[in-house]
């Protein structure tokens, strides 16, 4: 059972669900117990969703922990972990609940667990308020691995608002301790791709409409490199109706920046299409070596050293930037 035990203000900064999520991933990976109240206080409907939930309840399992008071719309929980365990475990919000945001808290235990780990994770993958799961894979994975942290994403199905219905198998090895990394040249923009997706009884026009939309908007500002925005219909591995793009540029130096935009009812796709190339242009523009949203979850690393005080292991974490700069998160 955890020794050390600490109580966590749940609406201090964006006062959403970002710090429940790195408070319950942390309070594993260091085994100390915690009580988190207030828990998003900062949100219109406060308390756990049906993702909190299911996220809290993901770690539970894979420490063998007690959580106490965790149910939807708890305002306050306690979490005492125990040891984390690799295996199959299983994570279903059965909603459109972020099955991304079931990741960014299993992913840190995962990788200090005593063996190998694989997740099923089930809900949305392209859901607003939340990173599409293509960010994951194609912006977060990558930078990830630099710092030596290794996994497979096998995106089974997609799932869209409402009813979600996606499926996420992530393979993850547990690491002994992370690499250091630097990161401070941005270098030139080498490259700009992305996908255009329409999903269930959508018509395929509306993909093409947000591809040439975000071509068109990115022209104005970098002319001399191809984009290439790819327009797809999902059919067999898509679960309900969706649209949505996401656009991602690479640089000299091994940067990677995105923008995204989902559709809405009303809302023309060549405006969903302009979103997304609008937001790719802000983070570039600013000149750093991460987007917006990277900088909000690649917000710790967590190194394993021996303590030469004793026989336990010892975690040390370093914050780098914890500021929520994206409160849809």
């Amino acid at each position: 059972m955890a020794a050390t035990s600490y109580e966590i203000d749940g609406s201090v900064m964006e006062g959403g669900g970002q710090i429940l999520r790195v408070s319950a991933a942390l309070s594993c990976i260091q085994g100390a117990s915690i009580k988190i109240n207030k828990i998003r206080a900062g949100r219109s409907t406060p308390g756990l969703r049906p993702q909190h939930l299911s996220g809290l309840e993901l770690v539970r399992d894979m420490t063998g922990g007690n959580l106490e008071g965790a149910m939807v719309g708890s305002t306050e929980i306690s979490l005492t972990p125990s040891k984390i365990k690799g295996g199959n475990h299983i994570a279903d919000t059965q909603t459109a609940g972020s099955v991304g945001l079931l990741l960014q808290v299993s992913l840190p235990c995962a990788l200090f667990a005593d063996g190998p780990s694989e997740l099923c994770l089930k809900g949305g993958t392209n859901a607003e308020m939340a990173p599409q799961i293509d960010y994951t894979v194609k912006v977060f994975k990558p930078i990830m691995e630099k710092f030596g942290v290794h996994f497979d994403c096998d995106v089974k199905m997609r799932g869209y608002y409402p009813k979600g219905g996606g499926e996420v198998v992530v393979k993850v090895n547990p690491v002994k301790e992370l690499s250091p990394i630097s990161m401070t040249e941005r270098g030139n923009i080498t490259k700009i791709y992305g996908r255009a997706f329409v999903a269930g009884v959508l018509p395929f026009k509306l993909a093409k409409d947000m591809s040439t939309s975000a071509v068109r908007t990115i022209r104005k500002e970098i002319k001399d490199l191809y984009i290439n925005i790819q327009s797809l219909q999902e059919k067999d591995k898509a679960c309900g109706n969706g649209n949505g793009i996401i656009i991602i540029a690479e640089s000299s130096t091994g940067c990677i920046f995105a923008g995204s935009s989902l559709g809405k009812k009303g809302v023309y796709a060549d405006k969903v299409g302009m979103e997304a190339a609008e937001m790719l242009l802000r983070n570039i523009r600013h000149n750093g070596c991460v987007d917006e949203f990277l900088q909000d979850q690649a917000k710790f690393v967590v190194t394993k050293a021996e303590d030469e005080h004793s026989n336990s292991d010892t975690y040390i974490i370093e914050c780098q930037g914890v500021g929520a700069t994206n409160p849809n998160f």
